[in-house]
């Protein structure tokens, strides 16, 4: 073969290589979306989405709905429907299984000139429990950080539909003394540049810090994954600023305080002992105001549970609505 010709079949590839290192920032997005799209499909999972009058939900689903209640997991503040992927592979591939982008975030309708409060995002998702059939039957409600927040007001707003509710370190409460979370909140929200912070990270540096603030053992980030995760959420950052100074408002901060008396349904507690967010004192607080409620408390684990501590959580969660299933059947039956 010509000479040339091997040269040049040599460089069609080397070319594409250096454009890729050329634009390095964007390697680490796409090792991100290529490792989350892999995990969809190891766990069976099929993404789909709703429209309600001009508004997108985007969600995951596994399973059918059955005899059993089926289970909706709502994620944390600036993450997506695919932090639940670790945790739902110990889940039974026949529970009828839904994790949804909450408004605004990953692949749901994005609007910097909508309310993102905690009653706000409670009508967005009943909105979408209605569009899709879900409120037909009483499901089971798993919710983390911010999500927790907005399944315990869903749950204390729509009784009804609620059959059992999981609260995994929930944002919401009011705390006697103020955590390192709470210090860097009033930062933020007096701050002159609100993106200059760690609370909600663009650079690196703060995406680190984040994670140092919200895990018990911060080195098991890869810094690749880093950088992905930053990657995708950096052209949202805005969002992100109006999202969190909504939650954070004084209308919204202490919002599950607020509503947890009204809760009627058996509720599962898991709190993180290192959680340095959320002081894990919280659980305590939701358990005294819920009647039927259990406390689980995990050593070694900080705020992000789903992350950290993915299959003794799903373990704990799974047990649960299983006990409550149980109870419900066996009732039924006598």
């Amino acid at each position: 073969m010509d000479l040339t010709v091997i040269k040049t079949i040599f460089r069609i590839p080397m070319t594409i290589l250096s454009t890729l290192f050329v634009r390095y920032h964007a390697l680490p997005s796409l090792i991100f979306r290529i490792m989350m799209w892999f995990k969809r499909h190891r766990r069976g999972v099929k993404v789909e989405h709703v429209d309600c009058d001009g508004y997108r939900f985007s969600y995951f689903t596994r399973g059918q709905p059955g005899p059993r209640p089926s289970m909706l997991m709502l994620h944390g503040f600036s993450l997506d429907k695919n932090i639940w992927l670790n945790t739902i592979e110990l889940f039974p591939r026949n529970l009828h299984l839904i994790c949804l982008d909450l408004p605004g975030h990953g692949e749901t309708t994005r609007l910097l000139g909508e309310s993102y409060t905690a009653a706000a995002q409670t009508k967005r998702i009943h909105q979408f429990v209605e569009a899709i059939g879900l409120s037909k039957k009483p499901f089971h409600l798993v919710g983390m950080s911010m999500g927790g927040m907005v399944a315990g007001v869903y749950a204390a707003q729509y009784p009804s539909e609620i059959f059992s509710l999981s609260l995994l370190c929930p944002a919401g409460l009011k705390y006697p003394t103020e955590n390192e979370f709470f210090i860097r909140l009033k930062e933020l929200i007096q701050a002159k540049n609100p993106e200059d912070t760690t609370l909600i990270p663009v650079t690196d540096k703060q995406g680190k810090q984040l994670f140092k603030l919200c895990l018990h053992r911060p080195n098991i980030i890869n810094t690749q994954l880093l950088k992905g995760y930053l990657n995708d959420r950096r052209p949202h950052k805005m969002f992100f600023i109006t999202c969190f100074l909504d939650i954070s408002s004084a209308k919204s901060r202490y919002s599950l305080h607020d509503n947890m008396s009204k809760i009627k349904a058996p509720t599962q507690i898991i709190w993180g002992r290192s959680d340095k967010v959320f002081d894990s004192s919280g659980a305590e607080v939701l358990a005294t105001a819920i009647p039927i409620s259990q406390v689980h408390m995990l050593d070694k684990c900080g705020h992000f549970i789903a992350f950290e501590r993915p299959k003794k959580s799903a373990k704990l969660i799974l047990e649960f609505y299983n006990s409550v299933c149980d109870k419900a059947e066996t009732k039924k039956v006598a």
